[in-house]
């Protein structure tokens, strides 16, 4: 009996672990329009696109993305790790409460679409969703500070898009 007792334990205890370690990742699958663009997380290369990214970083973590492609021009955005709820991690945070770090994940899938390069305009690059992004001010200043941050864009770049975002009407 005392045996059976022990199996049992150690079978919850290895489930619970599963449960623990595999809610503390997520994975964004990473699209371009057209695909096969180079793509680099945070300055690193990692491939081309379409590009699965898996990490088990915790919540309101903010990854850099740049998109290079010969004749397009190259595209500079971020994703946070605030996008969804992730419902494991809940119910694992209630028995460990560690895994409450891992709460939000990332939405499955972002498609961004490349411009193809022009004289006249300036650099521009559209995401888009497969569900409408409607992002408040907060947001939008968050990822500039952190393209900042990371040295993607200038001081004065920085400056002139806070100021736009900051003077919009309604959002």
């Amino acid at each position: 009996m005392k045996k059976q007792t022990l199996t049992i334990k150690m079978t919850s205890l290895l489930l619970a672990g599963t449960i623990f370690m595999s809610s503390c990742a997520s994975t964004t699958m990473i699209q371009s329009v057209p695909s096969g663009a180079k793509i680099y997380l945070n300055g690193e290369p990692v491939g081309t696109t379409p590009y699965s990214h898996r990490d088990t970083k915790i919540v309101g973590t903010t990854t850099a993305v740049k998109l290079e492609m010969e004749g397009y021009e190259t595209f500079h955005s971020s994703f946070t790790r605030d996008e969804e709820v992730d419902v494991g991690a809940i119910v694992g945070g209630v028995f460990v409460l560690v895994p409450f770090l891992w709460t939000m994940k990332y939405k499955p899938f972002r498609t961004y679409e490349l411009i193809p390069f022009s004289g006249n305009e300036q650099q521009k690059i559209k995401p888009t969703t497969s569900q409408n992004q409607v992002r408040t001010k907060a947001e939008r200043l968050r990822e500039l500070k952190q393209l900042l941050d990371e040295k993607v864009i200038t001081q004065e770049e920085y400056d002139k898009e806070k100021k736009k975002i900051l003077d919009e009407d309604g959002k």
